[in-house]
């Protein structure tokens, strides 16, 4: 599994917002814009209900939301950096969130979808790779960065 065949261009974003709720509408707007998906009421629900569960920071500056649901055929994966950090986006170590990965997977890709999740937070842990993604000023670059 590579992260390339999971990331595309027009699903990273140099985030607008610093609150978490307006994070994740922006990353859920703009998955649903590019993949012309129908159900964004239904993802925002999952998302959301998600974090109620159990916030997904998980330290370091990062977030990764994530969610299963019917209609997806392959996981999809947004990247969201907010350079100036999250600060109400609980996380384990109370760092405020830079980095945010949202994950979408259908509901029989529990294999593909753990070990997506699972490569993702093994680069992000890189702290060289987290400092060049949050200097990055260009979303091609960011692209290169993850999947190097």
């Amino acid at each position: 599994m590579e992260l390339k065949n999971y990331i595309d261009k027009d699903l990273i974003s140099l985030l607008k917002h610093k609150k978490k709720k307006n994070v994740l509408l922006e990353l859920i707007n703009l998955v649903c814009e590019n993949r012309k998906l129908e159900n964004k009421e239904e993802i925002k629900k999952a998302i959301f209900h998600r974090e109620d569960l159990m916030s997904t920071g998980i330290g370091l500056g990062i977030a990764v939301p994530h969610i299963r649901i019917k209609v997806i055929r392959k996981p999809i994966m947004a990247v969201g950096i907010c350079k100036k950090g999250i600060t109400d986006y609980e996380t384990l170590d109370d760092v405020s969130v830079k980095i945010v990965v949202l994950i979408i997977a259908g509901e029989g890709q529990h294999k593909e979808y753990i070990q997506l999740l699972s490569l993702i937070v093994s680069k992000l842990k890189e702290n060289e790779i987290r400092k060049s993604l949050i200097k990055a000023k260009a979303k091609k670059k960011i692209f290169e960065i993850l999947i190097s």
